[in-house]
C-alpha cells in the first residue's frame, strides 16, 4: 500500500507559500515575543470570547504562536483568512503548509470548504515531521479526527468538555483547561480562535490520534 510522507509532500506547499509571501507586506519574526501581529485590535483575555455560534474576530485571538501569522492583508495574516473557507485560508497560512498539503492531496480540500459552521484543530508544521510515514488510506481518517461539525470558540470548548469529531468511529477530543492553557486531547494551541468564513480554527502542537489522550 502506498506511503505518504506527509512531511515531504508539504515542501511544495511550504516553496509556493515563500513565493506568495514575497509578493505580500511582511511577515512578523517567529523570534517575536510580542503582541500578536495582527491589524485588528488587542485580543481580549486568553480568547474567552463564548459567542453562541462559536464564531471569533481577530481580537480573539490567542496563543504563543500567534505572532507568527503574517500582518496587515498578506496571505496567511487574519485580515487574509477571515473571509475565505476554512482550506482556502490554511493553504495560504505559514504555520500549516504541511497541513494544507494532506487536504489536498487526501482530496478534502473542496468537502472542508464546503462544510457549515465547523471548528478544526489544525496541526502545526512541527507536528507533521513526527508523524512520520503513513497508510494514504489512513491519512484521511486522521484528518476527519481533527474537524468537529460544530462551530466553536475556546470558551465554548471550555464549556463543552468533548466534543465529536467527523471521524465517529475514533470516539470524542477531551478538551482541558481554559485559554491559554487549553488542551485537546493534550495537544497544547498555539493559535487559537482564528477566525475563518466557514470555521474557527485552532493551531494545535501535534497531530491527534484515536486513543491518545496525553
Amino acid at each position: 500500500m502506498t506511503k505518504l510522507r506527509v512531511a515531504e509532500v508539504g515542501t511544495a506547499a511550504a516553496v509556493a507559500l515563500t513565493l506568495a509571501a514575497c509578493g505580500g507586506s511582511g511577515t512578523a519574526s517567529p523570534r517575536s515575543s510580542s503582541v500578536p501581529a495582527v491589524s485588528m485590535s488587542a485580543p481580549s483575555s486568553a480568547g474567552m470570547t463564548g459567542t453562541p455560534d462559536g464564531t471569533t474576530t481577530g481580537a480573539d485571538v490567542f496563543g504563543p504562536a500567534c505572532n507568527r501569522l503574517p500582518q496587515g492583508a498578506a496571505p496567511g495574516s487574519l485580515d487574509s483568512m477571515g473571509p475565505q473557507p476554512v482550506a482556502s485560508a490554511a493553504s495560504t497560512n505559514p504555520l500549516l503548509t504541511r497541513l494544507a498539503a494532506a487536504v489536498k492531496a487526501t482530496n478534502l480540500f473542496d468537502t472542508l470548504n464546503r462544510r457549515q459552521a465547523i471548528t478544526v484543530f489544525a496541526p502545526a508544521d512541527p507536528a507533521f515531521a513526527m508523524l512520520g510515514d503513513v497508510e494514504f488510506t489512513e491519512l484521511a481518517p486522521i484528518l476527519n479526527y481533527h474537524v468537529v461539525s460544530r462551530r466553536y470558540d475556546a470558551k465554548g470548548l471550555a464549556t463543552v468538555g468533548t466534543v465529536e469529531t467527523l471521524d465517529t468511529t475514533s470516539g470524542p477530543l477531551t478538551i482541558e483547561g481554559a485559554g491559554e492553557n487549553m488542551t485537546v486531547n493534550g495537544a497544547k494551541i498555539l493559535c487559537g480562535n482564528i477566525p475563518t468564513k466557514n470555521a474557527t480554527v485552532f493551531v494545535i502542537d501535534r497531530v491527534l490520534t484515536p486513543g491518545t489522550t496525553k
